[in-house]
This record gives structure tokens, C-alpha cells and sequence, in this order.
């Protein structure tokens, strides 16, 4: 049984080495997978910030203040990284089809193409994630999924 820190308050939550050891190497993950990202965009002339979002369109069209809260930035940042793919023509604002009023970002044929080049150039997450088998991945997506609660 673990014992309490005398100078820390009981209801004081304790973090212990494995769950900062964890957080830590979370972090590295993230840090490596934003750093090969970036590398990837700037082969096609991108910035991180274009080819995140382009990279989120490919899934589905969206408005702006989605596309703001999945990438946790605000809507004002997103309408002019849109604006700059627009002018790229790799993305295209079109109505929403359940509500006309709304603006929709979405990928043109080159931004398809493009994300997809994007998507099969990270080999980061590919080549440790093929060390795992395929039973060991789903535990890993559930593990994520319930952080995320999702």
C-alpha cells in the first residue's frame, strides 16, 4: 500500500511514476507524428496548419466553426487557411445542403489528391503501429477511444 506524502493534503489527487511516464510519452507520440506532418505538408507547399484541415475535409465537407473546434483553434484562423487553400484550388466552399445559409468547406479533386498523398507519406505512425499484430492495434484503438470517450 502506498503511502501519503505528509506535506501533500489527502485530497490532493497523486500522480504516479507510470501514469507521468505515459502522459510523457504521449506527448513524444504527438510531437513526432505534428513533426512528420509538417515535413509532409512542406513537400506539397503546405503549411501543418493547411494540410491538418485539408486532411480533415477529405473525411467530409464541413463549416468552419467545425473544422475550428476539431482542431481546438479559432473559427477566424480556419476561414483564412481555408482561404489559402481556396486560392490553391485545393478546397472549395459550397451551401450545406440541410441548411443553405451554412458554407461548407470541402476538398476539390486536387485536394483529395493531395490528402491522400499527405496520409501515405507518414510513415511514423505506419511502421511502429505494423510492429503491433492486429490484436494488439484494436486494444490500442479502444484504449484511445475510451480516453477520448468517444
Amino acid at each position: 500500500m502506498a503511502t501519503q506524502n505528509p506535506d501533500t493534503p489527502a485530497d490532493a489527487p497523486r500522480i504516479d511514476p507510470l501514469t507521468l511516464e505515459v502522459v510523457e510519452l504521449i506527448g513524444a507520440v504527438v510531437a513526432r507524428y505534428y513533426e512528420e506532418y509538417d515535413v509532409a505538408a512542406g513537400k506539397h507547399a503546405l503549411t501543418g496548419a493547411q494540410a491538418r484541415v485539408l486532411g480533415l475535409l477529405s473525411l467530409e465537407p464541413m463549416p468552419m466553426r467545425r473544422i475550428a473546434q476539431k482542431l481546438k483553434c479559432e473559427p477566424s484562423n480556419v476561414t483564412g487557411i481555408v482561404d489559402r487553400l481556396e486560392a490553391r484550388g485545393l478546397v472549395e466552399r459550397r451551401p450545406d445542403p440541410a441548411d443553405r445559409r451554412v458554407k461548407l468547406a470541402a476538398p476539390t479533386e486536387e485536394g483529395l489528391s493531395t490528402a491522400r498523398s499527405l496520409r501515405e507519406s507518414l510513415d511514423f505512425a505506419r511502421e511502429p503501429l505494423a510492429e503491433l499484430s492486429h490484436t494488439e492495434r484494436e486494444s490500442l484503438r479502444g484504449l484511445l477511444r475510451r480516453m477520448l470517450g468517444t
